[in-house]
């Protein structure tokens, strides 16, 4: 109902434009997951540890300098709303979303528990992955088990291969859809 009431500005440029960028900026966080598992594989310096003496502001924490951090920024508030999209689109949350003017208070402790933990989770995630090495003033580096090599390279490989997945299955399917209704079959 709300794509037909939509402006034709909005079908024919808004929708496709928007597409685009999350295909971007999902090809974009894979390729650089891609990298920070080459990376793994050929230095050990790319572990996702601690970072010592690197005083804010005296070291980029990026190769491609204000454009490189512009970038990491952008793609960790895409990491956080589509895990949060993710997160209530599973069939077992589904019923924690909120109605409008008649949600119970245990929902709403429920969703503020849950967006806790999702927004918590955000900065080792995106430093598990290798988006940033910023520890977001909380040394998420000091856990044991990022400086093991096998569970950060199996969470990067299990990343980057499922988002991939996906991304062709997703996109292979909108594309086949579009096919079949363009020949007018079923």
């Amino acid at each position: 109902e709300l794509r037909h009431r939509a402006s034709p500005w909005q079908r024919n440029l808004g929708y496709p434009l928007a597409m685009l960028g999350l295909l971007a900026l999902t090809g974009i966080s894979v390729l650089i997951v891609c990298f920070h598992v080459l990376e793994l594989l050929l230095d050990d310096a790319a572990m996702p540890r601690g970072i010592q003496d690197a005083s804010l502001g005296q070291v980029s924490f990026s190769i491609f300098g204000s454009f490189g951090a512009a970038l990491q920024v952008v793609l960790i508030f895409y990491l956080m709303v589509s895990s949060v999209v993710g997160f209530y689109s599973s069939p077992l949350f589904t019923r924690l979303l909120p109605e409008r003017q008649d949600t119970p208070l245990t929902k709403i402790i429920g969703n503020c528990v849950s967006l806790l933990v999702l927004s918590s989770a955000l900065p080792v995630f995106s430093r598990t992955l290798g988006i940033t090495r910023f520890d977001l003033l909380g040394d998420f580096g000091r856990f044991n088990w990022l400086g093991n090599f096998y569970i950060v390279f199996l969470y990067n490989m299990g990343f980057a291969g499922l988002t991939t997945l996906c991304l062709v299955k997703r996109v292979s399917w909108a594309v086949q859809a579009e096919l079949i209704r363009a020949f007018g079959e079923d």
